[in-house]
C-alpha cells in the first residue's frame, strides 16, 4: 500500500494531481483545498494518501496532511458516502470547519459541500458525532466543552443571525480566555468581539 509521495509536481487538473518519483508519475485524487495547498509545478510535494484497491481500479487519494486523510477515512464509515464525495465534502469544507459543523449540529452547513443535501447531511451529523471528538484536532461541542452557559451564548449568537459554526467558534474562543465559569452575558460579548474581528 503506498501511504506516501515525495517528488516532484509534474502536473495538476481539476481534482487531480500527478507526482513524480523517480521517473513514474502517480495521479492522486485530491480534494480542492489540497490542490489549493500545492506548490507550483515542477516543485517537491509530499502527499499523505489513502490507497483504495477494488476490484476493478486502485486509486490514490492525496491529501495535504494526516488529519484530512483522517477525516476522508471518517466520511467513509457514514452509509452513501464515497471517496469521490469524501473528497467533495472536505474540498467545500476544511477538517476544522467540518469538525465545527458536527460538534455544532449544523446540517446547513454541511449542504454546503456539492452533493449532500439534508438528509444525507443529517445521516453525517449522526453517524459522526460521536467518534469526531478521537480525532485530534476535534473540537468539542460546546455542553460539553462548558456547560449550559455555552451552549446558551452559542444560541444567542445564532439567534443574532450567526451560523452555528461561527457561534460556537467565538464561544469556544470566549470561553478559553474567560474560563470554564464565565456568565453567559460575558460570553456573548467575548463571543461578539471574536466575530467582529
Amino acid at each position: 500500500m503506498i501511504a506516501k509521495l515525495r517528488g516532484t509536481l509534474d502536473s495538476l487538473g481539476d481534482g487531480w494531481a500527478v507526482v513524480d518519483v523517480g521517473g513514474v508519475g502517480y495521479l492522486a485524487y485530491c480534494s480542492a483545498s489540497t490542490l489549493a495547498a500545492l506548490p507550483a509545478r515542477g516543485q517537491e510535494v509530499t502527499l499523505t494518501v489513502e490507497t483504495v484497491v477494488r476490484e476493478d481500479h486502485i486509486h490514490l487519494y492525496g491529501f495535504a496532511g494526516e488529519q484530512e486523510r483522517e477525516w476522508f477515512r471518517l466520511l467513509q464509515t457514514v452509509q452513501s458516502v464515497g471517496a469521490r464525495l469524501a473528497l467533495a465534502i472536505l474540498g467545500a469544507l476544511p477538517a476544522p470547519e467540518l469538525a465545527a459543523c458536527i460538534a455544532a449540529q449544523d446540517r446547513s452547513g454541511l449542504t454546503r459541500a456539492p452533493g449532500v443535501g439534508p438528509k444525507l447531511a443529517a445521516r453525517i451529523l449522526s453517524e459522526l458525532e460521536d467518534k469526531v471528538p478521537a480525532l485530534p484536532g476535534a473540537i468539542q461541542a460546546p455542553v460539553a466543552a462548558g456547560g449550559a452557559a455555552n451552549a446558551d451564548a452559542v444560541a444567542a449568537l445564532v439567534n443574532l443571525g450567526y451560523r452555528p459554526t461561527e457561534a460556537h467558534g467565538a464561544v469556544t474562543g470566549a470561553a478559553r480566555s474567560l474560563g470554564a465559569d464565565a456568565p453567559v452575558e460575558a460570553l456573548i460579548r467575548a463571543g461578539l468581539k471574536e466575530l467582529a474581528q
